[in-house]
């Protein structure tokens, strides 16, 4: 069952770098490279934001469990997601609104997005006490929580290794070569997944006022959804307490 959505006090306000929208695409560009160097801006922008993050999660309670902030986290990540969602889808199909402005404002809402799913993966894996410090790692981390069950087949599959928790091992255990390899075939995966299914959901928030809201926030709160469970899976339960 999806986390429900707290009130506007947990939701996250992630600052959105429109610039990384705009210059020009290299001739020979592999396709969908686009969307993969968003995600890499992304993992950038909100690597440094994961303790603010944690801290967010625990102000109503300073005493709260890890188990305890991880939910917070999953409804902060789920109500942010669907609320930037139907905002972008009821903006855009807003009267008066021309189909040029409403792409524009969808694809702004693609890196914000992004930022968000990173800085939810990167934050629930610092609450299971796994640091990352290396890219490499943040990328699979990243990919493989919000491609679900296929990022996790492929991880364990080239890095054969066995168990249900990916997440742990990909820190510890996995050599960053391996992690290359991991990361090139996560990358085609997420462009096929997030490329197409991105680009029909901006086309279906250019759709009549209101509707366009609903596929907007549904279609985030659906994406938001999986990356959750994704996340239960890579990490498993989590610490009784605090190291």
């Amino acid at each position: 069952m999806a986390p429900e959505a707290e009130g506007s006090e947990n939701e996250l306000s992630i600052p959105v770098d429109h610039d990384a929208l705009n210059g020009p695409v290299p001739e020979k560009a592999v396709p969908g490279q686009r969307i993969l160097d968003l995600l890499d801006k992304a993992i950038a922008i909100q690597s440094p934001l994961v303790q603010k993050n944690i801290a967010r999660a625990r102000q109503r309670n300073p005493e709260a469990t890890p188990a305890e902030v991880i939910r917070n986290l999953e409804r902060m990540y789920v109500s942010a997601l669907t609320g930037t969602g139907a905002a972008v889808g009821g903006a855009a199909a807003a009267p008066g609104v021309g189909t040029g402005i409403a792409l524009a404002l969808s694809a702004g809402e693609v890196l914000s997005s992004l930022e968000l799913s990173a800085l939810f993966a990167l934050s629930i894996a610092e609450v299971h006490g796994v640091r990352i410090d290396e890219v490499e790692r943040r990328r699979t981390i990243v990919m493989g929580i919000m491609l679900g069950g296929s990022g996790s087949a492929t991880i364990t599959k080239v890095a054969e290794r066995t168990g249900q928790h990916w997440g742990r091992q990909v820190v510890a255990k996995v050599p960053i070569e391996t992690l290359r390899q991991i990361n090139k075939i996560l990358g085609r995966h997420f462009i096929t997944k997030y490329g197409t299914k991105q680009g029909i959901i901006v086309l279906g928030r250019v759709a009549p006022f209101g509707i366009g809201a609903v596929i907007g926030g549904g279609a985030n709160a659906a994406l938001a959804t999986l990356a959750v469970r994704a996340g239960r899976r890579a990490f498993g339960p989590p610490p009784p307490s605090w190291p």
